[in-house]
């Protein structure tokens, strides 16, 4: 069977972020990564109450078709962000309603929220003693509202097993592609990115809040010197290369590269050969020799030294544990 993601409605919903895990978990196919792949996930809609109409922070209501029971059928629930969470933001306690509808919700399933549905999870208390994430501009309040709940205020996304959450807005699709790739792969996920014309991977410990996301006009940017470095990571890459391929010194390079990106060149060539690393252990059988060196470490034991602080385990042991996985499903 599918896994089931449902995605639950509050009044005042946003519907950007209610859309995410539709657009991010429907398009998901078998690793066949075409159209007429097997479909991984069924998504679902569903509302505190009985089915019906369910406000919108815009100047439209939504027809949801499902009721509170859905929840009982979940792998996976979401929850987006509102703007209509009363008690919930402002006291940090759930509505009757609310916990009556959360009270479906089965042992062990997943949990998700985008956003400031992170303030739903903290209310019912999945987010006791763990660390999470939300909104960078409500992430003082979320603190004091629930003090035993560990909030980054800096990250994209916060990944805690069976406790997920995300940012505002795009990081909820960061964190939805995320899923699809620790449930799939990195081949499932980049598809799914592809046809959804968004970058395929940003780490959830990138920064969410960069001060100049969006460079002065006229200003060159390092947009140039990422994609060179992206068709030749297998290739030894110099700081002074990269910043040669947008006529930069090095120094402003990488001023730059940090206020556009969130991280240094450094950080980020590596974050990309562990997914280039990633892919290759996953989708082949080359040896992690052949790996580190199609991937730019050069080494088995750089390989194993980078993929162990970014994933928690060797090389050996990720592809072990990854096609067991699949093969389990």
């Amino acid at each position: 069977m599918r896994h089931r993601v449902v995605v639950l409605a509050l009044d005042g919903v946003i519907p950007f972020e209610l859309g995410i895990p539709q657009r991010i978990f429907g398009r998901a196919r078998s690793s066949e990564a075409s159209a007429t792949g097997e479909e991984l996930y069924s998504v679902v809609t569903c509302s505190v109450r009985p089915p019906g109409p369910v406000r919108t922070d815009a100047d439209f209501s939504i027809l949801v078709e499902h009721g509170p029971a859905a929840l009982a059928t979940a792998d996976t629930v979401v929850v987006p962000a509102s703007y209509e969470l009363g008690p919930v933001h402002e006291e940090g306690r759930l509505t009757g309603e609310l916990a009556a509808a959360l009270a479906h919700i089965r042992p062990g399933t997943r949990m998700v929220s985008i956003c400031t549905g992170g303030y739903v999870l903290a209310a019912a208390g999945y987010l006791d003693g763990r660390p999470a994430t939300t909104h960078w501009s409500s992430a003082d309040h979320f603190q004091r509202l629930f003090p035993k709940v560990r909030v980054d205020p800096d990250v994209l996304f916060v990944d805690d097993g069976d406790v997920l959450t995300s940012a505002g807005v795009a990081a909820g699709i960061d964190l939805c592609l995320h899923l699809v790739r620790r449930d799939h792969g990195t081949a499932v996920a980049n598809d799914v990115a592809r046809r959804t014309v968004v970058p395929p991977h940003r780490d959830g410990g990138q920064a969410q809040f960069i001060r100049r996301p969006m460079p002065e006009p006229g200003l060159a940017t390092t947009t140039t010197a990422r994609a060179w470095a992206l068709g030749r990571l297998e290739e030894p890459i110099l700081l002074r290369d990269m910043a040669s391929q947008d006529s930069m010194s090095v120094r402003t390079f990488t001023r730059r590269f940090r206020e556009e990106v969130g991280i240094s060149p450094g950080q980020w060539l590596a974050r990309q050969r562990v997914e280039r690393a990633r892919h290759l252990l996953e989708s082949t059988d080359l040896s992690v020799d052949q790996v580190a060196r199609a991937s730019g470490f050069g080494t088995a034991t750089s390989l194993r030294q980078h993929v162990q602080a970014a994933l928690g385990v060797s090389p050996t042991v990720y592809r072990r544990t990854f096609r067991s996985t699949l093969t389990d499903r």
